[in-house]
């Protein structure tokens, strides 16, 4: 028996492409009601907020980064405080990342700015990206680190990959580290969330065809490893498994994905991969169309509000992104008219919630004129404050789009909503 189970209650077809679904996924710590916006907690803590604070806005799952984890406290001392759930104070259903996007933040993208989406327009020759958006490579990095070593640390060697697995370095301490997919799968056992993931190589969009191919049997030949170990673990019991669907931009090469990691008993699948914008929603429809309907699916690293449109309308169940705090310690917050900065000049005289039409607790209480001076000011509230509205929105977005799909109007809110969000 799975370890998840997973219940489709509304196959929201409103025309003959439109793959959008809602459902109900049970975990060991609880249910997902989906579509679900999963909020990452890389650190085992989603930055500036309380796991209260996290339940009061509404988020009903965090994922965590095994990578991280694994560097710092450490995956057995997570294990020995009881595992995710209890070590952050989270009685909600969890999630972790593989480490896979780390091979390739760490790796091939490694100090290029190749990005989790880009710009086909802003992609050279040589790999290098311009303009670049959403996934910031070594997001985690501390904030002491970026100040005293400039984004990217002296002398630090790029992660090497194997037809093993992957050698890297620790970016706190330099110390050697070598990730098979056993061993990621040991890692995830012992942080205990309720879902992990199976070990991946995420490609660049820029990669040559050869070199896709050659990484996503790669991908293949771990994922099997990957749950030939998990299910050799009595923690598999209450613990999901989902195998990641690679294959970059290539439509022969996603759809091979999709075929063989479906063949394999995984309890879910994850949709990998750096996107280029214009491809993204072409490599969810062809892997979506494939996978099995009565599994859920979840679209990793993406969370803007466009694409989580695209996503539901695909066939995604679940999506996680770092975006909505990220953007937030900046002070950009999102409205149903577009993404505003609050650090902007003409935000200071602004007496007006950041949205008149939210109803999370920041809104309520707080004025654009009052965030303004805390991002100025460089105070530590305005972080928490526009991290809760942001969450709020996102979560909330996507919950109304389940309501949609429910009652059949999806595609109309949709509309609707695109229509006035300028991002």
């Amino acid at each position: 028996m799975s370890a998840i189970q997973f219940q489709i209650i509304k196959d929201g077809k409103e025309n003959t492409d439109f793959l959008g679904r809602a459902g109900l996924l049970n975990t060991f710590h609880g249910q997902i009601k989906t579509p679900a916006f999963v909020t990452v907690g890389t650190k085992a803590t989603v930055k500036s907020l309380t796991t209260d604070q996290l339940k009061k806005l509404g988020a009903q799952v965090v994922l965590a980064n095994t990578y991280h984890l694994h560097l710092q406290p450490g995956s057995k001392r997570v294990e020995k405080a009881g595992g995710l759930n209890k070590f952050m104070n989270w009685d909600g259903p969890s999630m972790t990342d593989s480490g896979g996007f780390q091979v390739f933040s760490l790796g091939m993208a490694f100090g290029k700015n190749i990005t989790k989406i880009t710009a086909g327009k802003n992609i050279k020759k040589d790999g290098v990206v311009e303009n670049y958006e959403e996934e910031i490579l070594l997001d985690e990095f501390t904030d002491t680190t970026r100040k005293t070593r400039g984004f990217i640390p002296q002398n630090f060697k790029p992660a090497k990959i194997a037809e093993e697995g992957v050698y890297f370095r620790s970016h706190i301490d330099g110390s050697a580290h070598y990730f098979t997919p056993e061993k990621s799968i040991q890692i995830q056992n012992e942080i205990g969330a309720d879902i992990i993931f199976a070990f991946d190589e995420c490609t660049s969009p820029n990669e040559s065809v050869h070199y896709q191919r050659e990484a996503l049997d790669r991908t293949h030949r771990w994922a099997k490893q990957s749950l030939n170990y998990h299910k050799s673990q009595k923690i598999s019991e209450k613990q999901g498994i989902f195998g990641v669907v690679q294959g970059g931009r290539y439509e022969d090469l996603r759809k091979k994905s999709a075929k063989e990691i479906s063949s394999m008993n995984f309890d879910g699948f994850g949709i990998g991969g750096s996107f280029q914008k214009e491809d993204m929603a072409n490599a969810v429809r062809w892997v979506n169309q494939i996978l099995p309907k009565e599994k859920p699916r979840h679209l990793l690293g993406i969370g803007e509000p466009e694409d989580l449109f695209m996503a539901v309308e695909n066939g995604c169940d679940l999506f996680d992104c770092v975006a909505p705090t990220r953007i937030a310690r900046t002070g950009q917050v999102y409205t149903f008219a577009g993404k505003i900065n609050l650090k902007n000049s003409n935000f200071q005289d602004d007496f007006f919630p950041i949205d008149k039409n939210c109803a999370c607790d920041t809104c309520k209480n707080y004025t654009r004129a009052y965030l303004a001076h805390l991002f100025r000011s460089d105070e530590m509230l305005g972080a928490t404050l526009a991290s809760i509205h942001n969450l709020f929105f996102i979560i909330n977005l996507v919950n109304k789009m389940r309501e949609e799909l429910i009652g059949g109007n999806f595609l109309k809110f949709k509309k609707s909503f695109l229509s006035e969000y300028k991002n």
